[in-house]
């Protein structure tokens, strides 16, 4: 989750109201009007130059024929062939918002039965999604990728397979390697990669453990997906359907995007898979809808906006007392037709892993 989106049900309509980041910050620290550098989340923070209007702040395959009337052939027993690859799938989970937290992460999967006491893969031929946001404001983000890059690999070869979207934050995170302090049309004045990745929980151990590998897988992920009848995507908003009228579609302009290396292009590809809370209220239903009847599927299944978000029961980071929202598991809405994801891990809440489908 990013901070700065739009409280309200997004439109298709472009809008740069939904997301905005002080001009020139160069270093973390405290905000104007946070001087304790940790807002509470849906308080207003006041950043010099820009107004406060929108702004929602989140911390933290022959037989052999014996014709015996002709010719005797002795036979030879014909070694058995090698097993083919099952088109069998095994059971589909899913995996919200990470956020750097690798220990709650790796408690998570193995309560799952999806990883062993080594941390190795321990499912067979199951499939694992992550639904993206691996990294900032947790401790660990690039830890977190490694273990979602060795998952991939020891999956493929029991016979199944762990795949990631894109989220936001991968995006923010390859802006701000890429791009650093170049300013960038944010539609709110300037604004820099470096400052909205500082803004929204950027961790300096990641950007120094960063390497090429991990922006070029980084690079190449999805971001939208159908398995099961399920629509598989980071962020609940419509924005994806200005990137293409189909998976295929939207996946290959998000890649075109990134390879172009056009810092105010990636700009507003951030923006809008920042944008946040389509599926709520009234016209929640007629949202996901529209989604669904472009791409398929019967149900989307996101990450992104925290479920206390969602419910209305805004926590905060402070709230491990035990005051904070009780997450339990995803929580179904928009007239069942969504299943958000982000269980808010980084609010005191709780990294979701859970088994497709989910009742009512």
């Amino acid at each position: 989750m990013t901070q700065g989106a739009g409280q309200g049900p997004d439109v298709r309509t472009a809008t740069l109201r939904d997301f905005r980041v002080p001009a020139y910050v160069h270093e973390a620290g405290p905000v104007q009007g946070d001087p304790a550098g940790v807002a509470a989340p849906g308080a207003p923070v006041e950043v010099a130059g820009v107004p406060d209007e929108g702004y929602t702040p989140t911390q933290r395959d022959l037989p052999i024929i014996n014709r015996g009337d002709t010719v005797q052939v002795e036979v030879q027993p014909m070694p058995e062939p090698p097993q083919a690859p099952t088109d069998e799938h095994g059971p589909l989970f899913v995996v919200g918002d990470v956020h750097g937290y690798l220990d709650e992460l790796l408690a998570a999967l193995h309560e799952q039965n999806l990883i062993d006491g080594d941390g190795d893969w321990s499912a067979g031929n199951a499939r694992l999604w992550f639904l993206g946001d691996f990294t900032d404001r947790g401790p660990d983000g690039i830890g977190v990728i490694d273990l979602v890059m060795r998952l991939s690999a020891q999956a493929a070869a029991a016979g199944g397979y762990c795949k990631a979207l894109m989220g936001n934050h991968e995006l923010l995170l390859l802006g701000a390697k890429r791009f650093g302090d170049t300013p960038v049309n944010s539609g709110a004045g300037t604004a820099t990669f470096q400052a909205a990745w500082l803004l929204n929980g950027g961790q300096k151990t990641d950007m120094e453990r960063l390497e090429d590998h991990h922006l070029q897988w980084m690079a190449r992920l999805d971001a939208i997906e159908s398995e099961d009848g399920h629509l598989l995507m980071h962020s609940d908003t419509t924005a994806y359907l200005d990137y293409g009228d189909s998976i295929e579609a939207v996946n290959d302009t998000v890649r075109e995007t990134l390879t172009r290396n056009d810092a105010d292009e990636c700009w507003d590809l951030f923006r809008k898979f920042t944008k946040r809370f389509a599926f709520r209220d009234e016209s929640g239903p007629g949202a996901v809808r529209e989604l669904l009847d472009m791409y398929g599927g019967h149900r989307i299944v996101h990450g992104h906006s925290p479920i206390p978000y969602l419910l209305g029961d805004v926590g905060s980071e402070d709230d491990s007392d035990g005051g904070g929202p009780v997450i339990e598991g995803p929580h179904i809405y928009a007239g069942g037709l969504a299943i958000a994801m982000d269980g808010g891990v980084t609010m005191a809440g709780k990294l979701l892993v859970c088994q497709l489908p989910l009742d009512n």
